[in-house]
């Protein structure tokens, strides 16, 4: 198994190499030369645990680990404090998949436990480190940090919004004082602050110099973890397709789900991309329209995204994986800020995607109804997926909702949608006393690089 660039400039890269590169050298996405197929295997594949499961289907995409893959999966999911790490809860009609039993409460830590401990087998094996550099809407960088904090070798460089994340969701990144994580709160959106990082990372001399890593999900190894949980849940029922709601704003969780309707498409229907009212790939489902609008702030800040940093990988298939017409897809789109699709391609998105973009009214009624009829307690961010896919909700085909983020996370929303503040986890009880460390910086590419290279090893 080889893996390529959406923008085909680059030669064949192994799954360990494509590790450790993230995002390609011609600036574009890695992905896996072909798509393996799993049909045939539901019956087999539906007796194993998550972590057989998890080995089973990611040595697939990762020959060159296969030996050492079940020590690295055995040593990341046994941090999740659920048997099943990713359990179907059945309630108000749908299922929800609950992926937020990881260290730092959500679905993020499935992809970055495992990273993590990846990234920690490469590098002892090569003898080398790593200047991790990543943005954050909220999760990804709580999850990351608690991905690699204490691992030798490694230093963490986390850009967040300052201010524009949950209040939860910064402590538990700046809160991590090992000496190998650093956290930095820029002024600006995460939109900007993912646009830093792919100017560091497209800078090839520094990236190079300050050995960078990355762990947004531009990295392939995160696409890859999220897939599994997707077979997982499809193969809990006996028989027929199971449709999914995904909230998502970068396009990177849906696109999982993209791969693993790829591998089972007997077993994974329709996709429903879920948005709140940053609604860029609502509209793009809908009515073709990919074109930027302003980042609102809303209750749900991990999707509150306008550029979808995983989407040039969907892009690329749509393109019938033609890495000339994806590349200058892309280059249009940094010019012009909107991308057009042909009716053929227009039609392929609505065979695959359905879509739902739900305001913050709906977000706060649907906390509310939802716990009303059911007692279960939705975050913000899984009340956009449970509203969707109710919406999206076919006769005789289960829907399965994806609970991103237990609601402690996000206890402010909860509280004014259900009047009762959710109880929170040991793991965050004590936060608000605990000390905390971060830098305060613009959202300039300059003083982010400064900083990287005063502490990077």
């Amino acid at each position: 198994m080889k893996y390529i660039s959406t923008r085909g400039q680059i030669a064949p890269v192994s799954f360990k190499e494509a590790v450790m590169m993230g995002l390609s050298r011609d600036g574009g996405l890695l992905l896996p030369e072909s798509i393996p197929s799993l049909s045939g295997e539901e019956e087999r594949l539906a007796l194993l645990c998550f972590s057989e499961l998890s080995c089973e289907v990611i040595s697939l995409f990762a020959p060159d680990c296969r030996d050492d893959l079940p020590r690295i999966i055995d040593n990341s999911y046994s941090t999740f404090t659920h048997p099943e790490v990713t359990p179907l809860v059945a309630k108000g009609g749908v299922h929800i998949l609950e992926l937020f039993h990881g260290p730092t409460l959500a679905f993020k830590d499935v992809a970055l436990q495992f990273l993590g401990n990846m990234f920690e087998y490469l590098l002892s094996e090569s003898g080398t480190h790593m200047n991790i550099l990543g943005a954050t809407s909220g999760d990804t960088g709580s999850a990351a940090i608690y991905g690699v904090r204490g691992k030798d070798r490694i230093n963490i460089f986390i850009i967040h919004p300052h201010k524009r994340v949950s209040p939860i969701q910064e402590l538990q990144m700046t809160t991590v004082l090992d000496s190998n994580v650093f956290n930095m709160a820029i002024r600006g959106t995460f939109d900007d602050g993912q646009a830093i990082v792919k100017t560091i990372f497209n800078d090839l001399e520094f990236k190079d110099a300050h050995s960078l890593g990355a762990i947004n999900s531009i990295n392939w190894a995160r696409i890859v973890a999220q897939v599994v949980y997707y077979i997982y849940a499809a193969l809990r029922f006996p028989a027929g397709l199971v449709d999914f709601s995904v909230p998502t704003g970068n396009f990177g969780d849906i696109f999982a789900g993209f791969i693993a309707r790829k591998m089972l498409p007997q077993r994974i229907g329709k996709l429903v991309l879920a948005t709140n009212d940053n609604d860029l790939l609502s509209r793009f489902v809908s009515a073709g329209d990919y074109s930027l609008g302003q980042v609102k702030q809303t209750s749900s800040p991990s999707m509150d995204i306008q550029v979808a940093s995983n989407f040039e990988r969907y892009l690329y298939f749509l393109k019938n994986r033609d890495s000339g017409a994806t590349k200058a897809a892309m280059e249009d789109f940094g010019v012009n800020g909107s991308l057009t699709f042909t009716d053929r391609e227009r039609a392929e998105i609505k065979e695959t995607f359905l879509t739902l973009s739900v305001d913050e009214n709906r977000v706060e009624e649907t906390i509310r109804s939802f716990y009303t009829d059911t007692g279960y307690t939705c975050d913000p961010h899984t009340a956009v997926g449970v509203c969707a896919g109710l919406h999206h909700k076919r006769k005789d085909v289960p829907m399965v909702c994806l609970a991103t983020a237990h609601p402690a996370k996000f206890a402010d929303a909860v509280l004014k949608a259900t009047g009762k503040q959710p109880e929170n986890p040991k793991s965050i009880a004590d936060l608000g006393e605990r000390e905390s460390r971060c830098v305060i910086l613009d959202a300039d590419v300059e003083q982010v690089k400064e900083f990287v290279e005063k502490n990077g090893l």
